[in-house]
């Protein structure tokens, strides 16, 4: 779930220093990151490169990647790349670069938000094309995206880059006639460089020739390319170089102290009756499922490890040895979705190779509790692989049981979630969950810890379990993080950046839906699914547990000049240490146009000793309410304005109503 399941902004942005001074070390001047799109249909294989359902959150965690990836004075010699533009994931059904069919005001209000954050408040200037059409319109070749919204509305004056999607005018969508048609199109809407070939760029000079095609757009876009390499210090006639000559190297042990915070902070606790936190030796520990033994379900997409087994998907197709496919070196298209049969232990001899040190969930687990037992069940890729009374029998000794389940995430192979990998049914894969469920048959108190970077259909799982523990792909930090947080020595602190849903019928579900539709509503009963006993979330957006508890109160809430804010007490009624994370988010009561049920607007991250209390502030300005009117205007009109502190979306422990001045931000 982008950083994981940390709700949590980069208000310090070290990690993005660390990731610039990595990619200058070997000579890299450009990263396609952050990706801004919002995550609203968990079906979307890209779900885990997002930082979540809410616009709010993803501007947020998106500003402080790109301030730390471009330096304060945006002199790191590194520029950052938002993307998708726009509303790539939420295609129809949630297919990979399928069409996106939202109004306008939805499009320009909450999915280009995090786009205007950026460039306002963090001087983005470059931005990547999605792959989706809008509204029958590639987003490649679409004007409006690009000329009216993107540089007129959102002020962008910056490089508009592609990745393959040019290419997609003539072989996908078949608006373009030839490769030239399909430059000349992206290149008026706006795109200025076409990656990562020139394949479509190479056919323009016929059409400048003929007149078909202006020479003063491809000027234009060339005097793009020119500023951003200005910026950068690449042109030595003209600049001097941009970047520090004091840059230092990054150590092992500075990028390894940072995974392993990222790691720590993004652990969410979904579910726990007591169980947890557990004590070595004083348990008799069984540990069962398919992910406790595996390394390589720790990574994503776009990872080292992912990246390795691209040459061994190519491999298999070209010598033949996926039945269905063609040999051929053109295999790209095929590999996304392509079934690779028996490749699982090259892929996790793939991970260990570039990881040695990282350790398995089991292993991590018996360097803490060295008794700790581990029994063989269950698959990740077939159903029915055991037997329920085998799998009493052979824990009927345990005191408790962790059960470790997952999905794989990554470009090719047998993998469920990552690019190009849409699924109908986003569950546990194979037999986990059918796994877990006789767990809890055999009479013991089952810890389930969930391994996946986006929401799935647990409800069957979190029936059957003691704890839920969700680990988002960690990395190489992972077995260690998640043995240290069963154990007690780190006290889990994430929440989750996007709704898990109760059953795959309720997708899309997200908190922030427009009042009216939903689940949700500040006055009325809502009609929910006849078919399902509970049509709110299973795990709402926000949540997270801890070893401890805290209790919130609203001291004051008010709108002071132009912003809106509340003060809170909060303090640690538990008998542990703990991460509380109180949440701001607000609802228009007073609105021309449909709201939405609420906004996040602003929240922070305080620990507390037991016992110990703390008073936080939290803030956003009036603007952050803003909204398209009937007649064009953007702005917030008078009227009332609820305030609601929470500790997740669907826990509001308290609320205070103020009025707010109509504000006009911008004008048609």
């Amino acid at each position: 779930m982008g950083t994981g399941g940390e709700l949590e902004p980069e208000r310090s942005p070290d990690r993005g220093r660390v990731a610039a001074r990595q990619s200058r070390e070997v000579g890299i001047h450009l990263l396609f990151s952050p990706l801004l799109d919002l995550a609203r249909d968990i079906r979307w294989g890209r779900i885990h490169e997002t930082y979540g359902e809410d616009a709010e959150l993803v501007a947020q965690m998106g500003i402080g990647f790109i301030r730390g990836i471009q330096g304060g004075d945006a002199r790191s010699g590194v520029l950052a790349t938002a993307k998708h533009f726009l509303a790539y994931g939420v295609s129809l059904a949630a297919l990979n670069q399928a069409t996106t069919q939202l109004g306008r005001r939805e499009l320009v209000d909450v999915h280009a938000e995090p786009f205007r954050r950026s460039i306002a408040e963090a001087g983005l200037s470059i931005v990547m094309n999605s792959y989706n059409d809008v509204d029958g319109i590639p987003a490649a070749s679409n004007t409006w995206l690009f000329r009216e919204l993107l540089r007129g509305q959102l002020g962008f004056d910056g490089l508009v880059v592609s990745d393959g999607a040019i290419s997609m005018l003539l072989t996908t969508y078949l608006t373009a006639a030839t490769a030239g048609h399909a430059a000349g199109q992206a290149l008026t809407a706006g795109i200025d460089v076409e990656l990562p070939s020139a394949s479509m760029t190479a056919g323009l000079r016929p059409l400048i020739e003929d007149g078909t095609f202006s020479e003063e757009v491809l000027d234009l876009a060339v005097l793009n390319v020119l500023r951003v390499k200005h910026r950068l210090g690449l042109i030595p006639a003209m600049s001097p170089p941009s970047v520090p000559h004091d840059l230092q190297p990054v150590s092992d042990s500075e990028a390894a102290r940072l995974a392993r915070e990222v790691a720590a902070q993004s652990v969410t606790l979904l579910a726990n009756d007591g169980v947890l936190p557990l004590s070595p030796g004083s348990h008799r520990i069984a540990v069962v499922g398919p992910a406790a033994t595996e390394l390589r379900i720790h990574f994503g997409a776009y990872t080292s490890v992912s990246d390795g087994e691209m040459p061994v998907a190519v491999a298999e197709i070209i010598a033949g040895n996926v039945p269905g496919i063609d040999a051929s070196p053109d295999v790209l298209p095929d590999m996304f979705q392509t079934r690779l049969p028996g490749v699982e232990p090259r892929f996790e001899e793939g991970a260990r190779r570039l990881h040695p040190e990282a350790k398995t969930v089991l292993e991590a687990l018996r360097t803490l509790d060295g008794h700790v037992e581990f029994h063989d069940f269950g698959s990740i890729t077939t159903d029915g692989g055991f037997i329920a009374e085998d799998v009493a029998a052979a824990v009927k000794d345990a005191d408790v049981v962790i059960a470790v389940v997952g999905e794989r995430t990554g470009w090719f192979g047998n993998h469920t979630a990552g690019e190009g990998r849409t699924v109908a049914r986003p569950e546990l894969p194979g037999d986990q969950a059918e796994l877990v469920a006789a767990l809890s048959m055999a009479g013991k108190p089952v810890i389930t810890v969930v391994i996946s970077g986006r929401p799935l259909i647990l409800e069957r799982v979190h029936e059957a379990s003691a704890a839920v523990v969700l680990a988002p792909l960690l990395g190489p930090m992972a077995g260690e993080t998640i043995a240290n947080v069963l154990f007690g020595r780190i006290h889990p602190s994430g929440r989750t950046p996007s709704t898990f849903p109760r059953s795959a019928g309720q997708i899309p579900m997200y908190h922030g839906h427009p009042i009216g539709s939903g689940y949700d509503h500040p006055t009325l009963p809502r009609y929910g699914y006849t078919d399902l006993p509970d049509s709110t979330p299973l795990y709402p957006f926000g949540h997270g547990l801890s070893f401890t508890t805290f209790e919130m109160s609203l001291q004051h809430a008010s709108l002071t000049g132009d912003h809106l804010a509340v003060e809170a007490v909060i303090q640690n009624t538990g008998t542990r240490a703990g991460t509380a994370i109180p949440q701001l988010y607000a609802r228009d009561e007073a609105a021309s146009v449909v709201r939405p049920v609420r906004q996040l607007l602003d929240f922070t991250r305080i620990e507390l000793e037991p016992g110990a209390t703390a008073t936080v502030r939290l803030s956003a300005p009036l603007c952050r309410l803003a909204y398209t009117w009937e007649d064009g205007r953007r702005g917030v009109e008078a009227g009332l304005v609820t305030l609601m502190l929470g500790s997740s979306s669907a826990t509001i422990e308290a609320a205070s109503t103020v009025e707010v001045p109509e504000v006009v931000i911008d004008a048609p």
